[in-house]
């Protein structure tokens, strides 16, 4: 159950599904839903590996050729309540996962312990796939920790919905007018034994990488995903004013 989960949902806020995994999924389906448009692509966006995750820090959310996000909305009456409905449940939840190691006996895991990075996404893959079907705001796909010592800081949540869905799907979970959702997009992933070239300055290829479309990767040897992870939206609960819960410059900086 646990490999079909992994398929199926995001990795993280962000995590990869191993290859064997993907394969072991092809030719598989569920009646009534679009396997492709849920979670990972067929394992495609497993092959985006850590230099992509390498490439997000610090520089996934720069409005780049390799971003999108949602259009900020004129305020509709509600909007602000149904949001802040939203913040009560996570205040709860970063409540609960204050101390991490509840986190990981709820099955939360840790993506890339081992690689150091700014913001740890800690992973429910079962939520994950839930959220593929419904949003419930007491289950986030990850929590957002910080390294404080030998162990983590919570900072915040991450929602998710998948990649199919239209800013009238998501705002219908978060309203368009208080938070935006993002995705990654125009990857270029290197081909096999230059993946590591994602991490060098002025790269071409990952998401900081000079090639934005399809001709020039196919010319470059890669392979073009417009799509890479499914939408996702931060979320900061502690913070003192909507603007930094929902802040798109702190996501910015994480």
């Amino acid at each position: 159950m646990k490999t079909l989960l992994i398929v199926f949902c995001l990795a993280a806020s962000l995590s990869f599904a191993q290859q064997d995994s993907s394969q072991n999924m092809k030719g598989m389906n569920m009646p009534g839903h679009d396997m492709s448009q849920m979670g990972h692509n067929s394992g495609e966006d497993s092959d985006a590996g850590i230099p992509a995750m390498h490439s997000m820090e610090g520089h996934h959310m720069d409005m780049g050729p390799h971003m999108k996000m949602t259009a900020l909305r004129t305020a509709q009456p509600g909007d602000a309540e149904k949001a802040q409905k939203v913040v009560e449940v996570a205040h709860g939840v970063m409540e609960k996962y204050k101390d991490y190691h509840v986190a990981l006996n709820d099955g939360f895991e840790i993506f890339l312990p081992n690689v150091p990075q700014k913001q740890y996404h800690f992973t429910n893959y079962r939520y994950g796939f839930e959220a593929a079907f419904n949003f419930n705001p007491e289950h986030p796909t990850s929590l957002l920790y910080e390294k404080n010592g030998d162990g983590y800081r919570l900072v915040g949540l991450m929602y998710t919905a998948p990649k199919r869905f239209t800013e009238d799907d998501l705002n219908e979970r978060i309203p368009l007018s208080i938070a935006q959702w993002h995705e990654h997009v125009n990857f270029c992933k290197a081909p096999e034994g230059r993946r590591m070239e994602a991490l060098a300055p002025n790269p071409k290829f990952g998401l900081r990488g000079s090639i934005t479309t399809q001709a020039e990767c196919d010319a470059a040897g890669g392979k073009f995903l417009p799509i890479v992870f499914n939408w996702m939206v931060h979320l900061y609960p502690n913070e003192k004013d909507s603007a930094s819960v929902w802040s798109v410059d702190r996501q910015h900086a994480d």
